[in-house]
C-alpha cells in the first residue's frame, strides 16, 4: 500500500467513523459518497458496514464508544510492519465503527492466529463472484413452479384454503381463510439455489428462513393434528405457539418437536454433523427410538447416528440470517463450503493445504474476493476462473 493509498484509506475510514456518528460535514460527504458510487467493491464494503438493520444499534451505542482511541490505536497498527489481528469480540460496543480501519487493511475480516503475522498473497484479481440474494423457487401441489425473484408482488396462487402472497422481495406469505380437518392437505416446497435465500411465513405464522442450497416442504394450511415440514440445508425458526398442535422439523435422519420456539438447523448433506441450536424454548430431537431435549442455548451435533448435546454459539449459528459469515476454528474445507453455496460457486483444491483455522465474522454482501483476500493472511492462495475458486497451499 503506498502512501497515497494509505491517505485515502485513513481519510475515507474517519468519513465513515463520522458518518456513523453524525457528524460529516457536507463536503466530507459528497467525497464519501463519490468514493462509494466509484465502484461495485467499495459499494458493497460501505453497506456492510452501514447496514440499515444496524443503523439504529450503532447510533444508540455510539456515545459510549471512544471512537478517537480506536482510530488512533488501528492508525498505529498501520504504521507498524507486522500487524497481529485480535480476536473478534462480537460484544465490543459500536464494532463495526472501531474496525472499520482495520477491517479494511485485512480484507473486512478478523483471522487470528498466535505464532504468524499475515502473509501477502499473489491472486488473481481480474475476476471476481458477487455475493447471493433473495431467490428462491416455489413448487405448488399440481408441480407449477414459480421464480419468485421474478414474481410481482401480491398473489401468486391459491393452494387449497391458503392465498399465497408475495409481500416483499424476499418474503412469501400464505394466509389461511379457514381449517377443515377433513380436507385434503396440499404440500407446497421452497427450495433456494446457490447463491439464494428466502425468508416464508407459513399458514400458522411460524416464521422460516431457508439458507443457501436449502429446501422446505410444507403444507399449504395445517390441518391435523400436528404441523409438520422437511427440510434439507439449513433453516431458522420463528415457530408460533400452539398447545394443541406440535410443530415437527424432519432433517437428515432427525426430527425436531417444538410447540413454540426459536432454533435453526444446519443438516446440509456435505457436513459431518446435523446440528440443531435452540435459542430460547424448549425442543425434543428425536433420532430412532431415542429422544433428547435441549435447553436453550445449547446445541445438538448429530453424527453417524449418534447426539451429543453441548454448549451452542446461539449468535454465531444465525449470523447467517443477519448476513454475516461467522467462522469458529473453521477449517479451510469447512469455510469454502459456506462460500461456495453462497457464491454459486465451485471449488478446486490445487495440492496440498495446510491445515489451518480461521476465526472471525465478514458480511455475506461483499465480493468473494474480499473474503479470499482474508484468507491469504494465513498463506492460502486462490484464483478465480469462471464460476471457480481454485485453493493452492
Amino acid at each position: 500500500m503506498d502512501n497515497s493509498e494509505v491517505n485515502t484509506f485513513l481519510k475515507i475510514s474517519d468519513h465513515i467513523s463520522n458518518y456513523l456518528k453524525g457528524s460529516l460535514s457536507s463536503d466530507d460527504l459528497t467525497e464519501l459518497f463519490s468514493w462509494v458510487e466509484a465502484n461495485e467493491a467499495n459499494k458493497a464494503l460501505f453497506n456492510s458496514i452501514v447496514n440499515e438493520k444496524e443503523l439504529e444499534n450503532l447510533h444508540a451505542e455510539f456515545k459510549a464508544f471512544d471512537t478517537q482511541s480506536a482510530l488512533t490505536d488501528v492508525k498505529a497498527r498501520l504504521k507498524s510492519t507486522i500487524h497481529h489481528t485480535p480476536k473478534l469480540n462480537r460484544k465490543w460496543p459500536l464494532m463495526a465503527a472501531a474496525s472499520i480501519l482495520l477491517c479494511l487493511a485485512v480484507g473486512l475480516f478478523t483471522l487470528y492466529r498466535h505464532d504468524s503475522p499475515p502473509q501477502t498473497a499473489l491472486n488473481n484479481k481480474k475476476q471476481d463472484l458477487v455475493p447471493g440474494g433473495n431467490k428462491a423457487i416455489l413448487t405448488l401441489a399440481n408441480g407449477q413452479q414459480v421464480i419468485l425473484n421474478g414474481a410481482t408482488n401480491g398473489k401468486i396462487a391459491n393452494q387449497g384454503n391458503a392465498a399465497v402472497n408475495k409481500l416483499a422481495d424476499g418474503l412469501l406469505a400464505y394466509n389461511s381463510s379457514s381449517e377443515t380437518e377433513n380436507a385434503a392437505t396440499a404440500y407446497n416446497t421452497m427450495t433456494t439455489p446457490r447463491g439464494g435465500q428466502y425468508h416464508l411465513i407459513l399458514a400458522d405464522g411460524t416464521h422460516v428462513w431457508l439458507n443457501a442450497a436449502s429446501s422446505i416442504k410444507f403444507p399449504v394450511s395445517f390441518t391435523g393434528k400436528d404441523r409438520k415440514v422437511e427440510i434439507t440445508g439449513e433453516a431458522y425458526f420463528e415457530v408460533a405457539h400452539d398447545k394443541t398442535k406440535p410443530f415437527i422439523v424432519a432433517s437428515n435422519g432427525q426430527t425436531v418437536q417444538v410447540l413454540g420456539t426459536h432454533f435453526n438447523i444446519n443438516a446440509y448433506t456435505d457436513e459431518d454433523e446435523v446440528k440443531t441450536t435452540l435459542l430460547e424454548g424448549s425442543v425434543k430431537i428425536q433420532v430412532g427410538d431415542k429422544s433428547f431435549l435441549l435447553k436453550p442455548g445449547e446445541q445438538s451435533k448429530l453424527k453417524n447416528g449418534a447426539i451429543d448435546i453441548v454448549a451452542g454459539d446461539t449468535d454465531g449459528a444465525v449470523d447467517w440470517k443477519n448476513g454475516i459469515f461467522h467462522f469458529n476454528d473453521a477449517s479451510i474445507e469447512s469455510v469454502m463450503r459456506q462460500l461456495s453455496r453462497w457464491y454459486d460457486v465451485d471449488v478446486k483444491y490445487e495440492g496440498k493445504v495446510k491445515e489451518r483455522e480461521f476465526s472471525g465474522e465478514i458480511s455475506r454482501n461483499v465480493n468473494a474476493s474480499q473474503i479470499l483476500d482474508a484468507l491469504s493472511f494465513k498463506k492460502i492462495h486462490y484464483a478465480i476462473e469462471g464460476k471457480t475458486i481454485i485453493i493452492k497451499p
